[in-house]
């Protein structure tokens, strides 16, 4: 008798612990990460002492199909001071994936009919070509902020920046997300104007690159 309860008992606790198991319940979280939506322009460019521009956006992650909350990061902007200022926009959906984005500003006593458009050479360096487009007063975009060769892919791919020139002979890259990552700015940040001599000269730490030097005059 005694060994028959004993069968009985360890049975039980088998017959227990199976279905304990078989109620276990696994998640699997497929990643998703919302998609920011600017209401509002992406890049600004303001006088010295200018009102700062009111930034807007919205964000939904189309695969929980959810709005979530965007949070907007102000705290580095000084109208009083020439420079461009990378404003970060963030969201995060319910499972904790954060979206980000930056708009940018350029703070700058330029004047309106300054026009730095045009195709650049990368001194030094036959062949390594980037376009200069102007997006507002003093704010311009280089296709090619690092001068590789586009012809070449073992040189890296081409990587676009914002720059804002701050006066007749500075300019300034700021710290903004790119391509390839994040851009740092460090000296030299120099503009020569000289009639049939436009130089930009700059100094960057850009993520996949590393810290360079560059030098480029407009063709």
């Amino acid at each position: 008798m005694k060994k028959i309860f004993l069968l009985s008992v360890v049975a039980a606790v088998a017959f227990t612990g199976c279905k304990k198991t078989m109620s276990t319940v696994s998640e699997a979280h497929h990643v998703s990460y919302p998609t920011i939506l600017l209401s509002s322009d992406l890049y600004y460019s303001i006088p010295v002492g200018g009102t700062l521009p009111t930034i807007t956006a919205t964000a939904y992650d189309s695969f929980y199909r959810e709005v979530d909350p965007v949070v907007i990061d102000q705290s580095s902007l000084d109208n009083s001071t020439p420079g461009l200022y990378a404003v970060t926009l963030s969201a995060k959906n319910k499972y904790g994936m954060t979206a980000y984005s930056s708009v940018y500003i350029g703070v700058t006593s330029a004047s309106p009919a300054l026009d730095l458009s045009g195709t650049y050479i990368r001194l030094a360096t036959a062949g390594r070509v980037a376009h200069v487009s102007k997006l507002g007063t003093g704010l311009f975009m280089t296709d090619n902020v690092g001068g590789v060769n586009v012809t070449d892919p073992t040189t890296g791919a081409a990587v676009s920046a914002v720059f804002v020139v701050t006066s007749d002979t500075t300019l300034d890259l700021g710290t903004q997300l790119t391509s390839a990552g994040t851009l740092v700015a460090i000296e030299p940040q120099t503009l020569t104007l000289t009639p049939g001599d436009t130089t930009l000269n700059y100094g960057i730490n850009l993520s996949g690159f590393g810290k360079q030097i560059r030098s480029f005059v407009k063709q």
